[in-house]
């Protein structure tokens, strides 16, 4: 008989940090949707001051659990079964962020082909049409609502064809640092994973500088300028903040590589964010096809 071998399977302590990421993103929802709120009636409310207690409150919360995972990894506290646990977790944890994206890309496309051409009379909808908006006309963007709000279309050249360069370019340079902690090379695996950073930053500066310009007297794209407005600052501005986040997650992971972390058996947390950086590479592609272009 063959002696089965049995792997440990460590079980952490009580911890608190769940119930701080519980309250930090209750906070988050209610901050933001007054703060929304706020903008829209221009009144100076208590929304953005709770959003941003949220938000570093989850950077608190965020820091110090992972310091302690970071901690029990290093202590080499994880077994193989462990493992497979953060894999599976980190894959459903993307699959919900699809999911998350999916339902404002649905509202996008469903105002473009349903909403919008009823407004203009299609399919049942004429009598209705002419009672509401007579003189309505149906077309994408829709740079002026049946209220009167007039607006100006973000085009796809410029800033958002060099984002997607930046993007798509730093989804390589990714690609390239993991293979080279694969390959035990850490130069290579620093100076590409260096690279990637740079491009994300450089990709959220342009983003910022982009929003100013819609923001201008020249373009006065708001998040009040009806639907077009709406979706454009809601998809942009979530992906926005997922790249933020890719980042910090990047950054995080350059300093690990400088003190000395991971070995090309033992990197899943690198790979986690590789996996999370691409998954933002490819929405950014499908965004800037629907939203910019299409």
């Amino acid at each position: 008989m063959t002696t089965k071998e049995y792997e440990s399977y460590y079980v952490p302590s009580q911890s608190h940090w769940p119930i701080v990421g519980a309250v930090a993103l209750f906070m988050i929802a209610v901050g933001a949707a007054n703060y929304v709120t706020d903008i829209k009636n221009e009144v100076s409310g208590y929304g953005g001051y709770l959003l941003l207690a949220g938000i570093a409150l989850v950077i608190y919360m965020v820091v110090g659990w992972f310091s302690n995972v970071i901690n029990e990894s290093m202590a080499g506290k994880y077994s193989r079964q462990m493992d497979n646990s953060f894999r599976q977790g980190m894959s459903w944890f993307i699959f919900s962020e699809v999911m998350f994206f999916a339902a404002f890309f649905g509202a996008l496309l469903y105002a473009r082909i349903f909403s919008i051409p009823w407004l203009d009379g299609a399919g049942n909808n004429a009598e209705t049409a002419a009672v509401l908006w007579p003189e309505f006309t149906a077309s994408w963007p829709l740079i002026k609502t049946p209220g009167g709000t007039e607006t100006t279309a973000m085009g796809w050249y410029g800033l958002p064809l060099i984002n997607t360069i930046l993007l798509l370019t730093s989804s390589i340079t990714a690609h390239f640092a993991h293979v080279a902690l694969e390959k035990n090379k850490r130069s290579q695996l620093k100076a590409w994973l260096g690279f990637t950073i740079i491009l994300g930053l450089t990709f959220i500066s342009l983003q910022v500088l982009e929003y100013s310009h819609g923001y201008s007297e020249e373009m006065q794209l708001y998040l009040t300028s009806g639907i077009y407005g709406n979706t454009f600052y809601m998809l942009t501005g979530f992906h926005g903040l997922h790249v933020t986040l890719g980042c910090i997650m990047l950054i995080v992971m350059f300093f690990r590589v400088l003190k000395g972390h991971f070995t090309p058996e033992n990197h899943f947390a690198f790979q986690a964010t590789s996996w999370y950086w691409h998954f933002v590479d490819v929405v950014w592609v499908l965004l800037f096809l629907f939203v910019y272009i299409l």
